[in-house]
């Protein structure tokens, strides 16, 4: 990391606890400023970029998270083998991945499954 993305990033976090500070102690912007001695448009100034700062890594963070379900997740298609199987086979769902394999009949809870794969499927 370069010394101006530390120095900026360390300002950033300043600011992000001074505007925590009032919003938690519940004074207005201008009477906190007043008693911190800062600018109320500096004050401003850097609540606006925190905001900007915080839109991006959302917005990162949602693109990760649409790529990670498009490569997570494939279409399932039976093979005739599966369609042909007997009714008592057929209350069961069999998933495989690499790396492990989910066997579940169809009373066992779908959540729990959706789970499982999630923390199969974790990077």
């Amino acid at each position: 990391m370069e010394v101006r993305e530390v120095t900026s990033s360390y300002r950033l976090s300043q600011w992000a606890e001074l505007i925590q500070e009032r919003a938690r102690s519940g004074e207005i912007v201008e009477a906190f400023c007043i008693r911190k001695g800062i600018s109320k448009h500096k004050y401003y100034y850097w609540q606006q970029r925190l905001r900007k700062v915080a839109g991006e890594q959302i917005s990162k963070l949602d693109s990760q998270a649409a790529e990670l379900s498009v490569r997570g997740f494939a279409e399932v298609r039976l093979s005739e083998a599966m369609k042909s199987t007997t009714t008592a086979e057929s209350n069961q769902v069999c998933i495989e991945t690499l790396s492990c394999r989910i066997t579940a009949g169809s009373s066992y809870p779908s959540e729990t499954v959706v789970a499982m794969l999630r923390e199969v499927l974790r990077p």
